[in-house]
């Protein structure tokens, strides 16, 4: 070789294998960075939760039993009632209704009527009564006259029978005047106008309306006096001591609780939870707009607390709640992220990491609750998966942790 050949030789050589070896460098495969969970054993546990509010178990309406003008109601929610004993509602019955002059006409003429035959029926009881005071004083001489044996018994016998027939004719003289007094009463009534009632409360015949149970008042739903129409609601009452929370599940969550099951009730005000218990799915569904316009059908779960009454007595009849309601539950299980968890086709997967790279693993899974799933197969207790893996992620590309 030509020695001016060598030295360039010599010379561009080194050159271009630090070239090659920089550029080797530059394109190199870079770890990828991830973030890491271990795969480890632990409780589990699968609820399902929403918004629910308490309610006293038995709520009463106290309704207006007449149409009428009810007095103000002095009562105040929280106010204490006895069954049986404390006034709830007075109610004055109606007023008569206006007449018109036709028939003002008529029931005038009606009453004037009643007067007339009032007045025979006293003039009546007056002939009557002087027939059978006559007959009496006639019956007395008769019976004298008799004792000296001066009339036969026939006459004494016609007396009697004279003074007893006076005193049926003046009983029903007096029962014929009774019969139209109450007649008098009657035309008058009639024509009664509007307001000629009692108007002051102290001298009202009102129809009381007292509480049905003992506990307290709920609600006052018509406070100031007025009019009211028959079966009005009025108060409600119930005692707060029997308290109950109904939550409305979807469907599709309501068909996996049962009575019996365990719940926990968060989000009343504490940080620690209550604890109560699934008394009844209610078996008739409904339809429920979503806060994003979706219509829902819903169902409402019943749930009574287990917890000594003292533990939850500052809740009351509405109060917001968050029960969750325990579907399943184990203390040791193989639990995985479900961040970790993608599908592979059918199945699904995750990439643990070995020895610095990721290895693809079809996993079968068991219960999840949203944040976790059961293991059943393809994963060991302490080994590390891959959080959120990205698109850069693939089987036996190198691994760091991300910092």
């Amino acid at each position: 070789m030509h020695p001016v050949t060598r030295r360039r030789l010599l010379f561009w050589l080194p050159l271009a294998l630090l070239l090659v070896l920089a550029l080797a460098w530059l394109f190199r495969a870079q770890p990828v960075p991830v973030d890491y969970a271990t795969v480890a054993r632990g409780p589990l546990q699968v609820s399902v939760s929403d918004e629910g509010e308490t309610r006293v178990k038995e709520v009463f309406v106290v309704s207006a039993p007449v149409a009428g003008f009810m007095r103000r109601i002095d009562l105040e929610p929280g106010d204490s009632v006895e069954a049986g004993k404390t006034v709830v509602v007075r109610i004055q019955p109606s007023d008569p209704a206006f007449l018109d002059v036709r028939t003002e006409t008529e029931l005038r003429a009606t009453a004037n009527a009643v007067d007339a035959a009032r007045s025979n029926a006293a003039a009546t009881v007056q002939r009557t009564q002087a027939e059978l005071d006559f007959a009496r004083a006639e019956l007395e001489r008769f019976r004298g006259l008799a004792a000296r044996d001066t009339i036969a018994q026939n006459a004494l016998d016609d007396a009697q029978r004279r003074e007893r027939t006076a005193a049926a004719a003046l009983a029903e003289a007096k029962a014929q005047l009774s019969m139209r007094e109450h007649e008098r009463d009657r035309a008058q009534a009639a024509l009664l106008a509007p307001n000629a009632q009692h108007a002051n409360a102290d001298d009202c015949a009102c129809v009381e309306v007292h509480s049905p149970i003992t506990g307290k008042v709920l609600r006052v739903l018509q406070k100031s006096e007025g009019v009211v129409a028959s079966s009005m609601p009025l108060v409600e009452v119930g005692d707060p001591r029997e308290l109950e929370i109904v939550v409305d599940l979807l469907s599709a969550d309501a068909v996996r609780v049962t009575a019996g099951q365990r719940v926990y009730i968060e989000g009343w005000g504490e940080p620690e939870p209550l604890n109560g218990v699934v008394q009844r799915v209610e078996p008739f569904g409904f339809t429920k707009i979503s806060a994003l316009g979706i219509e829902e059908q819903r169902v409402n779960v019943i749930i009574d607390f287990t917890d000594p009454p003292a533990r939850w007595q500052r809740l009351g009849h509405g109060y917001r709640v968050e029960p969750r309601i325990v579907l399943w539950e184990a203390d040791d299980v193989l639990k995985v992220p479900l961040p970790a968890l993608f599908r592979d086709g059918d199945a699904w997967a995750v990439f643990a990491e070995e020895h610095g790279r990721a290895v693809l693993r079809h996993v079968e899974l068991g219960k999840d609750n949203g944040l976790e799933a059961e293991v059943t197969k393809g994963l060991e207790a302490g080994e590390r998966v891959v959080l959120h893996p990205s698109d850069r992620v693939g089987d036996g590309v190198h691994l760091v942790a991300r910092s």
